[in-house]
């Protein structure tokens, strides 16, 4: 799912930022995305709304004219998520490479060039325009790497979006700006750290790419300040799912979200926080989309 948001006015340019919610769609998450397998053409109402029974659906014609916006992992893929894609999500897959980048080991016995084959098989049974490359520079190298996408994107007969890591240098970047119209900057995720030094460079990031007229993404960050500093064409995340990790609601103020803990001695219903959460951040996304 996007949250579309203005950048911050004299910043850039005016422009609507896509906020992807990541990792939703798989798991026990999977009834806020849908009613069942048997009712695509239902899941207008209850995306937009958060909702997972007939009882709470949405009534606004507006909401279900729209469509939402998944970002999902190929190692999660599911086959009831198929007939959504093109009818009713703004899709972007990922490689499923970050559980290789933060398990080197992981990736020892793994052949690339079948699973970039299944990759690609993937993306051309579902029509998918917007993909990852497998950015495993830390498994498999940077040189690997380029020979992976390469492979993909022959396959496919379409660009992925190559993703930036430090490894690779500024001038690597600049390179990708010249042969891609949507480029990511990765490495954040799980790496406080190394975002918030990273943070002070993203205005050297966004400006070359607004250079070159390419879109960029930056995976995984999804920090409340940085989206009104920093104006990405799209970030995605998994904070909205952290309610039911951490124990608390979200709650949208009117410009913003907060986070309301549990009291103590109370418990959390897993199922309606997650439903809760949902609503709250789309409340937040038409807020952002108007305000912002």
């Amino acid at each position: 799912m996007k949250i579309y948001m203005a950048a911050p006015h004299g910043a850039y340019f005016d422009k609507s930022m896509e906020i992807y919610l990541a990792g939703g769609s798989a798991g026990n998450n999977s009834y806020i995305w849908r009613e069942n397998t048997d009712k695509p053409e239902k899941a207008m109402q209850v995306f937009l709304a958060g909702t997972h029974a007939e009882q709470n659906r949405a009534n606004s014609e507006n909401d279900m004219a729209q469509k939402i916006y998944v970002l999902e992992s190929f190692a999660y893929m599911k086959d009831w998520m198929n007939p959504y894609i093109k009818n009713h999500w703004h899709f972007m897959l990922d490689s499923g490479a970050f559980t290789y980048m933060s398990d080197p080991k992981k990736g020892n016995n793994i052949n690339w060039e079948d699973y970039v084959d299944r990759y690609a098989a993937l993306i051309n049974k579902l029509d998918i325009d917007l993909f990852f490359e497998l950015d495993i520079d830390v498994v498999v190298g940077l040189a690997k790497v380029e020979e992976l996408r390469y492979r993909l994107e022959q396959s496919t007969g379409k660009k992925s979006i190559p993703v930036w890591h430090h490894n690779r240098g500024k001038s690597y970047w600049l390179k990708m700006l010249e042969n891609y119209d949507y480029v990511a900057i990765g490495g954040m995720v799980n790496n406080r750290r190394y975002m918030k030094q990273f943070e002070k460079q993203f205005p050297w990031f966004i400006r070359t790419a607004r250079e070159s007229k390419t879109k960029i993404h930056a995976l995984g960050y999804t920090s409340f300040k940085g989206l009104f500093k920093y104006p990405f064409d799209s970030v995605d995340s998994t904070s909205w799912l952290q309610g039911n990790r951490g124990g608390f609601l979200y709650r949208f103020n009117g410009q913003s979200l907060e986070q309301i803990r549990v009291p103590k001695g109370k418990k959390l219903q897993s199922r309606n926080v997650a439903i809760h959460n949902f609503k709250e951040w789309v409340k937040f996304q038409k807020y952002a989309n108007i305000n912002l």
